[in-house]
C-alpha cells in the first residue's frame, strides 16, 4: 500500500472526533470536490463489540454510516482548502437509502468511499459506500452541513 494521503495525525487535526468515536484511520485517495477513499481497520478491541454481539461481534450499522460521514467530512474540508479548527463541526442533515449488504467483523478493513453529489449553501450531499475486500458492506446517500460552534 502506498503512503496515505492523510495519516492519523492529519485526520486528528481536521476531525473533532476522538477515541472511541474516531472511525477513520487513514485517507488513501482524495480528489478535491469529487471523491475520497479512506480506511477503518476494524479490531476486536473496539468497545462496541462487547455488546454487539458477544457471541458474534458485528460493527453496528449506525457506526458504519458514521465512518462514511467522517470520510465525507474530510473530503469537504480538503475541497474547501481549509482546516476546520476547533470552532467548526460537520452535522448530519439526512441519510437516504441506507442499505447493509454484509456484516463488518473484527479483522476486516473497511474502505470508506464518498463522492460529492452536490454542494450548495453549506449543505453537502454524498454518495457513500463501505467495502470489505472489494465487497459492498453498506451504502447510503448522506447529507451534511458545517456549522461554527464558537
Amino acid at each position: 500500500m502506498s503512503a496515505p494521503v492523510m495519516d492519523i495525525h492529519q485526520i486528528l487535526k481536521r476531525l473533532p472526533h476522538r477515541y472511541p468515536f474516531l472511525l477513520v484511520d487513514r485517507v488513501t485517495e482524495l480528489e478535491k470536490n469529487k471523491r475520497v477513499l479512506a480506511l477503518k481497520n476494524v479490531t476486536m478491541n473496539e468497545p462496541f463489540f462487547m455488546g454487539h454481539f458477544p457471541h458474534r461481534p458485528v460493527m453496528p450499522g449506525v457506526l458504519i454510516l458514521e465512518a462514511m460521514a467522517q470520510a465525507a467530512a474530510l473530503l469537504s474540508f480538503a475541497s474547501m482548502d481549509t482546516d476546520p479548527g476547533d470552532d467548526t463541526v460537520v452535522y448530519f442533515a439526512g441519510i437516504d437509502g441506507a442499505r447493509f449488504k454484509r456484516p463488518v467483523e473484527p479483522g476486516d478493513q473497511l474502505f470508506l468511499e464518498a463522492t460529492i453529489l452536490r454542494a450548495k449553501a453549506g449543505i453537502y450531499k454524498y454518495s457513500a459506500r463501505g467495502l470489505v475486500g472489494g465487497e459492498l458492506a453498506a451504502e447510503a446517500e448522506l447529507m451534511c452541513t458545517m456549522r461554527k460552534i464558537a
